[in-house]
């Protein structure tokens, strides 16, 4: 496991300007509440790169990019001297569209927009309170440590997200039955 959380070698050849500019999307790191803009630019990259892809090439390209945000978001975090800095929302963006991964019915409806709204809410009510243990992802070190509590709220939001799509139908039909 240790090998597994170590940063590559060849991270370490990364200019700069590049590992910084991609770990903080450009000037989105250093707009007022970042982690806030950086979900809202992963779910534009979801509506316009992810969705039309479909959801396997969705889901391979996003596993290459959650791999991506490890090695340089570790790489940001040893070049800024900081841990988990707030200006670095790679982690976010990367893992944001993991909500939305098991909705592909849901958004392409007339209520897509409903989807899109929950799962941004639901995203970041998990990233900032941390709840159900992911607080205590974040004591592994480096770049594992900046994206796995991400990871772990996009997984609560997308099973809480399935449970209000999914019952919410269930209970209308309940509803107009009793009336």
């Amino acid at each position: 496991m240790r090998a597994f959380l170590r940063q590559p070698a060849w991270a370490r050849l990364l200019p700069d300007g590049f590992v910084l500019g991609l770990a903080t999307l450009g000037p989105v790191g250093r707009i007022r509440a970042p982690g806030t803009w950086g979900t809202l630019a992963g779910l534009i990259w979801f509506t316009a790169v992810l969705m039309p892809m479909g959801p396997a090439f969705a889901f391979l390209l996003s596993t290459g990019l959650l791999y991506l945000a490890v090695v340089v978001c570790g790489e940001a975090e040893a070049r800024l001297r900081k841990v988990d800095p707030q200006e670095v929302v790679l982690d976010e963006f990367a893992c944001v569209p993991l909500v939305l991964m098991g909705s592909w019915d849901l958004l392409y409806g007339r209520d897509t927009w409903v989807v899109f709204v929950l799962a941004f809410a639901l995203f970041r009510l998990f990233d900032i309170a941390k709840p159900f243990g992911i607080r205590s992802l974040q004591r592994f070190h480096g770049g594992f440590g900046v994206v796995v509590d991400d990871f772990a709220a996009a997984l609560a939001a997308l099973v809480v997200l399935q449970l209000i799509t999914r019952l919410t139908p269930l209970l209308e039909w309940v509803r107009s039955w009793s009336a």
